[in-house]
């Protein structure tokens, strides 16, 4: 097969982040595999392998002629048979198949507001779904709906998953004080929920001060952003929570954290969780999404309901002073995403479900 992935940005994201981990992937095994990023590079460019084609359209607008017709052309050169488009680039791929019918389309939905399906704007996703070959969702809620609300009988739930890349520079170095360091990867969206983490941050500060938190994500630098920053600096929280932005060398930033977390109120099977238990971290995270699928509370890590500072606290608690609970999480995290969320795992029912369509 030789397929092709279709994504907007290689800004650090999820959706971004496994456009790569297919193309990465595919290119090993499959005749050919190509990445077209449409709208904007970013930071996750450096991480596509060279043996991945690559190709940046740099569209101007909705619907630009000139990078559409240097897709076609591309497309035929390279003989590509599917594309998989991820999230919004549905609709590349929709124009895509108007002028090339050939080309199948396979859509990968990453919508990260599972918890919000009820609000999600359907009608043009609706009328697109008709020329869909197959959908790919990031979770089951997400599957239940494609299955329900659109025009596409073949959908498939694949649970997102990721490797560790040393190869990337190290070239972070986290604040605070070491072997004492809590790290977030999460963008700065408001789904994301940093107000959840600085009510933790203050908690922890008047127990264990020599502590801190790092986040780690694209800063938009909006309104959210600008008020995130504003309540550090309200609580005094300056010395114990520090923000970097986005960062390519996530691997080397999570293996200086003792413990890893997640706040958000939405969220589909972020990639941020499966690098925290390839990397063998303690985690305690919100019960959202697929998350309790992997994390089974006081087992492996600790789930607590959204909005739950209180609980979140004491969780965080029991790992901050208990190292040899935070060597187990981490070890049996590791167990369960090497079995469940590896690479091989999930390629492996990929390509027998492309195959069969």
């Amino acid at each position: 097969m030789r397929i092709l992935q279709i994504i907007d940005s290689l800004n650090v994201g999820g959706a971004e982040k496994m456009a790569v981990n297919y193309a990465n992937t595919l290119a090993r095994i499959e005749e050919f595999s190509g990445i077209v990023v449409t709208r904007k590079e970013g930071a996750l460019k450096s991480q596509i392998n060279d043996n991945v084609g690559y190709l940046f359209l740099n569209r101007k607008r909705k619907i630009d002629i000139s990078a559409l017709k240097r897709l076609k052309k591309y497309c035929i050169e390279n003989n590509i048979d599917h594309v998989q488009a991820h999230s919004l680039s549905y609709f590349t791929s929709l124009l895509l198949k108007l002028i090339y019918p050939k080309v199948q389309i396979i859509w990968h939905d990453h919508y990260g507001l599972s918890e919000f399906l009820s609000k999600r704007k359907l009608f043009y996703l609706k009328i697109a779904s008709l020329y869909f070959k197959g959908i790919i969702a990031v979770n089951t809620q997400l599957e239940r709906w494609a299955n329900n609300k659109l025009n596409c009988k073949n959908v498939i739930y694949l649970p997102n998953y990721t490797s560790v890349d040393s190869s990337v520079e190290a070239t972070t170095v986290l604040f605070g004080n070491n072997g004492k360091k809590i790290v977030s990867v999460a963008n700065l969206r408001y789904q994301k929920n940093h107000y959840l983490l600085l009510e933790v941050a203050e908690k922890l500060k008047k127990s264990h001060p020599d502590w801190s938190f790092h986040l780690i994500g694209n800063d938009l630098n909006d309104e959210y952003s600008k008020n995130i920053k504003k309540l550090i600096k309200t609580k005094s929280l300056e010395n114990n929570v520090f923000i970097y932005g986005t960062r390519n060398d996530t691997t080397n930033i999570i293996n200086q954290a003792e413990i890893t977390i997640l706040t958000s109120d939405s969220e589909g099977l972020p990639v941020a969780l499966i690098e925290y238990g390839l990397l063998k971290k303690p985690t305690v995270t919100t019960n959202v999404g697929e998350i309790p699928l992997i994390i089974k509370n006081g087992e492996n890590g600790f789930v607590v309901p959204i909005k739950d500072d209180v609980k979140f606290y004491s969780s965080l608690l029991k790992l901050v002073e208990n190292s040899e609970l935070r060597n187990d999480f981490g070890e049996k995290l590791y167990q369960t995403i090497y079995k469940n969320n590896s690479e091989e795992a999930v390629i492996k029912q990929y390509l027998n479900w492309v195959k069969s369509l």
